[in-house]
């Protein structure tokens, strides 16, 4: 994969948590207040993480470090969204890889 790919994954991203975010603050009304909490987790991780993936081509190994955030993003902001959306803790079973996600891209910038 051409190492400037990531800069469209991070646009796609981008775009979707800037949507995501603004129906977040503006629109989402759940029933149960925590999880309004859950969803501005969920952006502001998906969030930092897209500003992170932009820097994918410079790194040593932008595969490997897009790679994990962007299924860092998937797992962990997605999983969060549906747990929001759907105001149901049982959708959460794929956050925690999502955050090794996370961990393992930030680990790999070590190599």
């Amino acid at each position: 994969m051409n190492p400037l790919h990531w800069h469209k994954v991070a646009a796609i991203s981008g775009v979707a948590a800037l949507g995501l975010g603004t129906y977040g603050a503006h629109f989402f009304k759940p029933q149960n207040p925590t999880y309004k909490d859950v969803w501005h987790t969920a952006s502001l991780y998906h969030l930092v993480h897209t500003a992170a993936l932009v820097s994918a081509p410079i790194t040593k190994y932008p595969t490997v470090f897009g790679g994990l955030l962007t299924t860092g993003i998937l797992a962990f902001s997605g999983t969060c969204y549906a747990v929001a959306f759907m105001e149901d803790r049982k959708f959460s079973r794929l956050a925690p890889f999502g955050g090794f996600a996370f961990i393992g891209a930030w680990a790999s910038l070590l190599l």
